[in-house]
Formats: structure tokens, sequence, C-alpha cells
């Protein structure tokens, strides 16, 4: 399992800077007109894990695979894209096939980059994008409701509909809906507003690391959610260098951490996901499962039959993996547990798999 991250915003925002700079490429163009990215560009980027590099090191594995993470580049959102403006169709689109939704704003002044908007607000701009998500999910709901397709409708997914359209009908948001409804349904929906969503503030280089005033308006105004501090500028140089000159350049940048790091942490609380690991001489690897998930379906994720055929899982914390120099110390030492189909398995769990015909 890995999760997907689309990039989106208003043109001329950062998009494909920073897309290039996560996934140290050139794939997407970063020209200073509107629409420069028409079809989405797609990167799958690897996930920095230490734990796995100690694990892989104490296991003397042939080759060390780290859980994944692909984003996506998706053409700049106009106002009226609901009703086919700009490239609004496709973008639409396009947000539907991510787990969830970098919102990416400008908290810059520039006079060398054009501006769809006569100013600099990047509350004004999420709001833009999150208003013509609403009315696309509206527009969707009104034909999913209609007369003929009702009776085609489970009765808590007419009631679950039903409750949306008046929730986007009434100006509210739908995020009071997670609480209430379970996530296969939430999931089933397909509704654009109800994905997890990350908000990432593009400022210049002298407003790192502690952000400037458009960035201060956005976390004042959406203080209950994920708002992260970017220069897509300087992340591009960053990836760009040598991975040993990365920490240097840093330091003298007052950077503590990348925005790759920053969004995979943002990208992993925001979704709960969580990491278990497997070990031997062939390989160390990291594995992506939702948070709570039971040892039969972290199973599952490496293959189907082992979730099916499951009989016990032998589990180690990363901790003492690491601490007592692998598995068979871990049993020596008694940190080596025997678990069932019931168990829940822990962010870091070192894991080995037993499985019937």
């Amino acid at each position: 399992m890995s999760f997907k991250c689309g990039i989106v915003g208003l043109p001329n925002v950062g998009k494909s800077t920073l897309f290039n700079a996560l996934t140290t490429s050139k794939k997407a163009q970063a020209e200073n007109f509107p629409f420069c990215t028409i079809d989405p560009n797609v990167g799958i980027v690897a996930v920095p894990d230490k734990r796995l590099v100690k694990i892989s090191e104490i296991s003397k594995s042939t080759k060390t695979i780290n859980a994944a993470i692909t984003f996506v580049d998706i053409a700049g959102l106009v106002k009226g894209a609901s009703k086919g403006e700009g490239l609004g169709n496709k973008f639409l689109s396009h947000v539907r096939e991510v787990d969830t939704i970098i919102h990416l704003v400008r908290c810059f002044d520039s006079e060398k980059i054009q501006n769809v908007n006569k100013d600099v607000n990047p509350v004004r701009d999420l709001e833009i994008i999150e208003t013509e998500i609403l009315l696309s999910d509206l527009e969707s709901l009104q034909k999913r409701l209609e007369k003929g397709s009702k009776k085609k409708l489970e009765k808590d997914e007419l009631i679950f509909l039903e409750e949306c359209q008046k929730l986007i009908g009434d100006g509210k948001k739908l995020d009071i809906l997670k609480e209430k409804y379970n996530k296969n349904l939430l999931k089933k929906s397909a509704l654009l507003s109800l994905k997890p969503r990350i908000i990432v503030c593009n400022v210049d280089e002298k407003s790192l690391p502690n952000g400037n005033e458009y960035s201060d308006s956005c976390k004042e105004k959406f203080s209950d959610e994920n708002v992260i501090i970017v220069c897509a500028d300087i992340e591009d140089q960053i990836m760009n260098l040598q991975v040993e000159d990365r920490k240097d350049f840093m330091l003298e940048s007052g950077i503590k951490s990348t925005g790759l790091d920053n969004l995979i942490k943002a990208g992993y609380s925001t979704l709960g996901l969580s990491t278990f690991f497997t070990s031997g001489p062939e390989e160390s690897r990291a594995w992506t499962i939702e948070k709570n998930s039971k040892a039969p379906d972290a199973a599952g994720v490496i293959h189907s039959d082992f979730k099916k055929n499951f009989i016990r899982a032998e589990t180690v914390s990363h901790e003492n993996f690491i601490k007592y120099k692998g598995f068979n110390e871990c049993k020596n030492a008694g940190k080596l547990r025997l678990e069932g189909k019931d168990y829940l398995v822990n962010d870091g769990d070192v894991m080995y798999f037993r499985v019937g015909n």
C-alpha cells in the first residue's frame, strides 16, 4: 500500500517547481504562464526511514526497499472550474484519483511571476479552490440523487448523500461527517471535499523557516489543519545537491527538515498510516498500512494469500531489533513475541509471518 498526493492550486503558485523538488526530476514545466501543466506529471518517491537503514545493516540484507509515496502535479485551477473554466473538468477528474490533496498557495510577492489575481491573498485562493470543489461535489450529488438513481442506492448511502447535499447547500463543510460515518462509505462517495488535505504555504527564501504575514494568515484561518511552510525554489536547490552537501546547505539556510520530510509526516498523520518492516538476508523492506491494522491485514499487504493463510506473526519492536541486533538475539533475550489474528500492528514493528498452504 502506498499513497498518492495531488498538488493543486491556482496557476503560477509554484506547483511544478515543488513537484520537481520533491521528485528530484525536471518532468514538470515550471513556466511563468497559466496552464503550463496540462496533463498531470507523476513521480514516485522513496520514503526516507532511518530505522529501515539500521534494520537492513543488522540483517546484512542484499536489498533495502523503502515505502513509496506518489506525487501528482495537477494543472492550475481557476474560478469557474466546476463549470469547465480553464482546465476545470480535467483538473477535477485528476483530483478524484488521489488519496490526499496538497493545497499549495502563494505566500510571496514577485513582479517577475504572473499572478492570476491582482494581489497575494492565500486565504482567498484556498477558498476559491474549496468553493470549486464543493460546487463540483454538489453537481455530482444532484445527479446521483435524481429520482431514477435513488432506487439503486442502499438506504445508508442515500441518507449520507442527502446529508452531504444539505450541508453544501447550507454553506457548511463536510468534515463533520467523518466522525459520523465509516471510512468505506466516505470513500465510496468519491466526494472531493471529503479528501484529506494538507495546506502548503510557498514563501520566499527570506521568510524561511518561520513564514511571513501571508502564511500567518493561513495558520490563523486554518488553525486545526496541517499547514506547512516551504520555499519551492530552495527545496529545488536542496534536492539538486549531492546528498552529502544537503545538510550543510540546510544549516546555512536555517532549515531543520526538508519539505519532502514534512509532507510525508503530514501525509501519514492525515491519512492515519503507519509502517511495519520485514527483514532478512535477501531484503529489508518498509510497508505502509492503516493505523490499528490487524496482523493478517498487514500480511495481506505483502500478498493476498498471506492474509488468507495467516497462522501467526513473529514480532519484535524496531527498538529491540536494533538494540539486540536481530531476530535470533531478540528471541534469546525474550523480546520476540508470537502474535495472532487479533494483534494490532504497532508502527515500527519488525515482523515475520507464518502462513499455511
